[in-house]
């Protein structure tokens, strides 16, 4: 999306003004010659006769006056040219109605040449915490009091508590505890060369991961030129989503697919896909330690905005280093946990046990006492960041708690995130999800679409 104009994108269909163009205009037909007043016109005339009888020539005027003047209104609005949805942005869809929930909403994004011009020419403040490093750990001390894993470790629950004393300089439990460094020897294990690749990822990284030839592998569009030269596009996938592709002949030699590059990771550290999948969703600044920005999304889902209008969107424009979207419907955590257990997310008494720990730790339910704060539960498929210390440093701890409790990440985002704003006055910008649903669009996973196939 280039130009000088605001770029706007409206749903999944396009800009109004492109579906304006092919409209077809209805043709009206000559007048037809003076002929003399029909039955049907004489009936006409007596009915308003009878409607002035009975309510007042005046008021039928007013009515008929506030009819035309509404129609020209919506005429003007979206059909005459210059239009409002070129100039701001529409309101979120109506929150009581289940299929508006799941529209986009029009967001507005500068042009690619000018959101790249906004792209911050050094870190952003990180406070407090200014130094971050991460624990390793070749004997592991499995006499915990419970939760953890040889790929994150056995933190206690005093270093847990510890970790929220946040200081100028900090050492935490951040996965990959074993080993020379991430990716090698530690679980999650990545080829020399390939690592060797995400190394020299400088800039913006967009990550990615199928596990599980789960999901069909979704390739990006409206990607700039430029984008397609500087940002690193990565889709990280196991041996069995490698053989899948392989098979189908869609994987090559040069392992790349549209503009991913295939990364296969071998010994996976967790039997549950879903907590393997959080370790590049949630530590992207260890897999890739010299990037600068970094978009995640899940492998269901298809990235159709070009990435540094999304960072500028979300993060630049707002002086943000951490975006996420909130969830569409359900702002409470205990609500989160109960529509997990309905849904058979999670066992039951997992969910209850992590819930029932944050309750004790002082959790309560969401309230507008905790406003400027608009939720507590995440839409948590798209995640959009600065690796700075204090964003880095969140995903940790974030982790830590999938890596001690549930996978479900939602349950506790808020439980981390309000901890360290607490001690640092750091914030999260959690924005709408149907402006979420404007850059990317869900994609049925592969073994539900297969049976439709």
């Amino acid at each position: 999306m280039t130009g000088g104009s605001l770029g706007i994108r409206s749903g999944s269909y396009g800009p109004l003004d492109k579906q304006l163009q092919n409209r077809v205009l209805p043709i009206q037909a000559p007048a037809a010659t003076r002929t003399k007043p029909s039955k049907m016109l004489k009936e006409k005339k007596t009915l308003v006769h009878w409607i002035c009888k009975f309510a007042g020539c005046k008021k039928v005027g007013m009515l008929l006056l506030c009819v035309i003047s509404a129609a020209i209104f919506v005429w003007v609005l979206y059909v005459g040219k210059g239009h409002p949805f070129n100039t701001f942005s529409l309101p979120p869809p109506p929150a009581d109605k289940k299929t508006s929930r799941l529209l986009p909403c029009t967001v507005s994004y500068l042009p690619v040449e000018e959101a790249v011009a906004l792209m911050p020419k050094v870190p952003s403040f990180s406070p407090v915490l200014k130094n971050l490093t991460y624990i390793y750990d070749e004997n592991l001390n499995k006499e915990t009091e419970f939760g953890g894993s040889d790929f994150g470790g056995y933190p206690t629950l005093k270093q847990r508590d510890d970790s929220y004393d946040i200081r100028e300089s900090m050492n935490v439990h951040c996965g990959f505890v074993k080993g020379s460094k991430p990716g090698h020897g530690t679980g999650f294990d990545i080829d020399d060369n390939d690592l060797l690749e995400m190394e020299q990822c400088h800039g913006v990284v967009v990550a990615s991961a199928i596990f599980g030839a789960f999901d069909i592998i979704q390739r990006p569009t409206n990607i700039s030129k430029y984008s397609k030269q500087t940002v690193c596009f990565y889709m990280i996938v196991d041996e069995e989503t490698e053989a899948d592709l392989k098979t189908k002949g869609s994987l090559d030699e040069s392992k790349k697919i549209g503009v991913w590059k295939i990364v296969v990771v071998h010994n996976l550290p967790y039997t549950d896909g879903r907590r393997n999948t959080k370790i590049p969703k949630l530590l992207s600044h260890r897999l890739f330690p010299n990037a600068r920005f970094s978009l995640w999304i899940d492998g269901k889902l298809k990235l159709v905005v070009d990435p540094y209008q999304i960072l500028e969107r979300f993060l630049w424009r707002k002086n943000a280093t951490f975006a996420i979207p909130r969830h569409f419907v359900r702002f409470d955590v205990f609500d989160e946990a109960e529509a997990n257990k309905a849904y058979r997310k999670y066992d039951n008494a997992s969910i209850d046990f992590q819930v029932d720990f944050y309750k004790k730790e002082g959790l309560t339910p969401y309230s507008d006492a905790k406003l400027p704060i608009t939720s507590d539960v995440p839409e948590s498929c798209v995640i959009i960041r600065e690796h700075v210390p204090i964003s880095n440093f969140f995903t940790c701890l974030w982790f830590n708690e999938v890596d001690r409790f549930t996978s479900r990440d939602q349950i506790s985002f808020s439980t981390v995130r309000d901890k360290i704003a607490a001690k640092t006055n750091w914030t999260v910008n959690m924005f709408l999800d149907c402006e979420r649903r404007n850059f990317v669009i869900l994609k049925p996973h592969k073994k539900v679409f297969s049976m439709f196939g």
